[in-house]
């Protein structure tokens, strides 16, 4: 590693010891007495992303921030991705400025707050957050607080040990939370994308956060189209590897052998579970032979919302 020199890895390394690259995401939340807090945040991420009854978020914060204290709380939120515009990342710069009031806050927000459309059961704590309207698009979330026991914490003025481990209050300062999506909402022409097929003018302003850096400024870098690479040729299986699986993944199944030939590029770790998928499928709409037309359907997860 001769090209490479060694740097030493302190507290908040993803911004003071490396390069990472983090979304930029304005989180709404209610305090007790019903009024929306915004908090800006780069520390959230993906969590569940398949196998489970549902899908998750991961956010990382300080456990006396605003938005942890209403979490903590009302274990509801609203994770608004805010797209490349300079006045919006300077807002989320101001508004994520530790030890304001939510009141202090909101009186400098340049956002638009709409109402809900998520189930609202109520008012103040038990009242799901707005959504800003300016976002390319929110998740609605809540908080599974039953993951650790990480609900036993409430909302103190300090924290002793022990702590949690992934969720809930981690450390002396910091927590976790673990963020079930309930719906996500998205603007009109960007779910166009997915569901109709991407291009490159089908994908967000999407900006990136480099952090916080040398106790002076963030550092933000702007969006830039997207570009596409295709998976190599040679990384697929050949149609007789699919074929032999394909034969003996369930006796009451069978495949064409044109089927088979819409998996060969199916990463091989992967063939298994993708023929059990095509199964499942088959069994649901009482299908016994899968031909290609039927795995054309398979392979497209919003079949069903493009025939709307």
């Amino acid at each position: 590693m001769s090209n490479f020199e060694e740097l030493r890895i302190v507290d908040n390394f993803y911004q003071t010891s490396s390069y990472f690259p983090m979304p930029v995401v304005a989180i709404t939340t209610v305090n007790e007495a019903g009024l929306t807090n915004i908090g800006p945040y780069s520390l959230c991420f993906p969590y569940y992303v398949a196998g489970k009854d549902y899908y998750a978020m991961l956010l990382e914060t300080r456990n006396n921030s605003n938005t942890a204290i209403n979490l903590l709380t009302n274990g509801r939120c609203v994770l608004n991705f805010v797209p490349d515009n300079r006045k919006y990342m300077k807002n989320c710069v101001r508004l994520g400025f530790p030890g304001d009031t939510t009141e202090e806050k909101m009186a400098e927000s340049i956002y638009t707050l709409q109402k809900n459309d998520y189930i609202n059961d109520g008012d103040g704590k038990h009242r799901w957050p707005e959504v800003i309207s300016e976002s390319y698009q929110s998740f609605i979330c809540s908080w599974v607080s039953e993951l650790e026991d990480a609900g036993r914490f409430g909302v103190q003025e300090s924290y002793v040990p022990p702590y949690n481990d992934f969720n809930g209050i981690t450390s002396e300062m910091g927590a976790h939370f673990i963020l079930k999506i309930e719906k996500i909402y998205m603007k009109p022409e960007y779910k166009k994308g997915i569901i109709d097929g991407v291009k490159k003018s089908s994908f967000p302003p999407v900006p990136v956060d480099y952090g916080y850096r040398d106790n002076t400024n963030f550092w933000i870098a702007g969006f830039k189209k997207p570009y596409t690479e295709a998976i190599p040729d040679k990384k697929g299986m050949g149609l007789d590897t699919v074929k032999y699986a394909a034969d003996r993944i369930d006796p009451d199944f069978k495949f064409t052998d044109e089927a088979c030939a819409e998996m060969v590029k199916v990463p091989r770790i992967f063939l298994k579970t993708a023929l059990n998928g095509c199964v499942d499928w088959a069994r649901e709409n009482n299908v016994s032979l899968i031909t290609a037309e039927h795995m054309k359907i398979i392979r497209d997860k919003r079949a069903g919302e493009k025939a709307k």
